[in-house]
């Protein structure tokens, strides 16, 4: 991770970060923290060993003493000012019967067998009581505990209640958007597509493209929303319901197979993630037929300033998947990067992706909106991240905006995160806009580990929930020294659950002179939970938001019946949840 001196820290796979409040450095050997970012998937998902590649030696100017004096005086600081374990000031203005429905979901919640088969339940009251019964109950219970309401009048209250306490709303329509394999349902009536180099035919069907295009209006309208309820909100959103998912698959495999091929050519000996410019010449030319002059044309794109050194940044900025037929006809034998090549027709499609997003991008900037980008399946991720850069360059460009309006989401239990968030820093220095990231633990931990065991690929998920905790620290943490060096411009959002988490970030805060005013920091949880850290956040003037899920409810449920089965540990250890909602119903009762 980061290796301490006095005057700074440089990025080495030596010790951590922020063990605990008093910013002790992790004894770790070098073994185990490069043991922890190791793990190269195959085809769908990123080395490590290519993201290390894309970033230049970063470094952030650190002065260790002047942080930690006084020391102390910010921990007694923190306890004194935000109390996470208040009842009233988490559940304070709850009436009677929504502390009493709260206390009836979260005990549903730790029953592990009930999330395991909600999808089943409550397809079975469907059938037996019908719609209407079974919406009713659901819509006093689990609806109205974990979401905001049907549409943007029926969330006004809740948004003006989070108001009152200084909390922002983060609106998510969150209809379940997951689309069927486009080969099992395009039978003849879809977009044919024959990529080259004998790679097996593909269907894309037109039902897909037209439910994109369906959702492209959906968004807007939360876009919307979010502009007539809140002047500081945040719009989220999903690009898999704006492509094709299997296409979007297809498209991270070409972004893996360009960093790999981009590993291939790295000297053993080299360092930095760079390489110089006589060995890349003598890599490509063993790669693809090229003359002189067309080998000169291209070494000159990627290295304009004349450093004498190529970098993956510029290597994958020239090899996107738009463009990548005209450099894969040049190849000397089929790899696995000529094996990936799209068809004309597959071009098209993802261009099509790109438009709709650039379409919500644009209005979501014309409205004063900012969009969080929601991290997904590890499969589709690598497109997602090149999707997002590009309206990053555009809608975060520095001479356009003072601060971002897209903001990326990486997930904390992935091994490669901390790489992934210094090669977008380098990014964005090098096109010149703001970052904005949003962070996470992660969201897909069994799907991911059972993927990797069924294709036979090393898991790409921390192996121990003490790694993806240290990593998300680390994560927080790089990033606000980050802006506390650069100056403003770079964006973060703390969205997590974990206290100790937060007490790190605040106290860090703290240390860096950042106030808990400054805009380039937030916090985030979801609707009906951790109300305990949201509301004394709030109360302190930290930047706080609440992921508000919002539609209809027979659209809704089956959302968030699915979330929870993916988040049954989460929602599993609501233990602390409950003894707060239980002691505020007592003192409501009796007080």
């Amino acid at each position: 991770m980061f290796c301490y001196s006095a005057a700074r820290i440089c990025r080495r796979p030596c010790v951590g970060l922020m063990r605990d409040a008093t910013l002790r450095p992790l004894h770790s050997s070098h073994a185990n923290r490069t043991q922890l970012l190791a793990g190269h998937l195959r085809c769908i998902t990123s080395s490590i060993s290519s993201a290390k590649a894309a970033a230049s030696h970063i470094v952030v100017e650190v002065d260790r003493d002047a942080i930690n004096k006084n020391q102390d005086v910010h921990v007694n600081a923190l306890n004194a000012s935000c109390n996470f374990s208040d009842a009233l000031s988490a559940h304070g203005s709850k009436s009677i019967f929504e502390l009493v429905t709260a206390i009836g979901v979260f005990s549903s919640c730790r029953l592990p067998f009930l999330i395991r088969n909600a999808e089943y339940f409550l397809g079975l009251s469907y059938k037996i009581l019908g719609p209407a019964i079974t919406n009713a109950v659901m819509k006093h219970t689990f609806f109205r505990h974990f979401c905001a309401g049907e549409d943007r009048h029926d969330m006004k209250p809740v948004i003006e209640m989070l108001r009152k306490n200084n909390i922002g709303p983060i609106l998510d329509y969150a209809a379940e958007n997951d689309s069927a394999d486009s080969s099992e349902t395009a039978g003849l009536h879809g977009i044919f597509s024959q990529p080259p180099f004998n790679q097996p035919a593909r269907v894309y069907d037109y039902q897909s493209e037209e439910e994109c295009d369906r959702h492209v209006s959906i968004f807007q309208e939360c876009i919307h929303s979010v502009h007539d309820v809140s002047a500081v909100g945040f719009a989220a959103l999903k690009v898999t319901a704006l492509g094709n998912p299997e296409l979007l698959e297809r498209m991270s495999t070409m972004i893996v197979e360009v960093k790999n091929l981009f590993a291939k050519f790295q000297p053993e000996s080299g360092s930095g993630g760079l390489i110089s410019r006589e060995e890349f010449a003598k890599c490509y030319q063993q790669h693809f037929h090229v003359d002189n002059d067309q080998l000169k044309e291209v070494v000159e794109s990627l290295d304009p300033s004349d450093t004498g050194v190529v970098d993956f940044i510029s290597f994958a900025e020239m090899l996107t998947p738009y463009n990548l037929p005209s450099f894969t006809f040049k190849c000397k034998s089929i790899g696995p990067l000529a094996r990936v090549t799209p068809s004309p027709d597959e071009i098209v499609l993802m261009k099509r992706m790109s438009e709709r997003l650039h379409t919500l991008a644009t209005d979501a900037a014309r409205n004063g909106t900012r969009l969080l980008v929601d991290a997904e399946h590890q499969k589709y991720q690598p497109a997602i991240d090149n999707l997002v850069v590009e309206l990053q360059k555009r809608f975060n460009a520095k001479d356009k905006t003072d601060r971002p309006v897209i903001f990326n989401t990486y997930q904390c239990y992935l091994k490669d995160t901390l790489e992934r968030v210094e090669i977008d820093i380098k990014r964005s220095e090098r096109y010149s806009f703001h970052l904005g990231a949003k962070l996470v633990r992660g969201a897909y931990m069994e799907h991911e580990r059972e993927r990797s065991k069924n294709l036979e690929y090393p898991c790409p998920i921390h192996d121990t929930a003490e790694d993806t905790h240290q990593c998300y620290d680390t994560v927080v943490e790089y990033l606000m020294r980050y802006r506390w060096q650069h100056g403003s411009g770079t964006e973060i959002m703390i969205a997590t659950h974990n206290q100790t988490s937060i007490e790190k970030a605040v106290l860090l805060m703290n240390q860096l002179g950042l106030s808990p005013q400054d805009r380039s920091v937030y916090f985030a949880q979801l609707f009906g939970m951790r109300d305990n850290l949201s509301f004394p956040l709030g109360s302190q003037g930290f930047n706080v938001f609440k992921y508000l899920p919002y539609g209809k409810v027979e659209e809704v449920m089956p959302y968030l019946l699915r979330r929870a089965a993916e988040n049954s540990a989460v929602l599993g250890d609501t233990v602390s949840e409950l003894d707060l909602l239980k002691e505020a119903l007592y003192k409501r009762i009796f007080a």
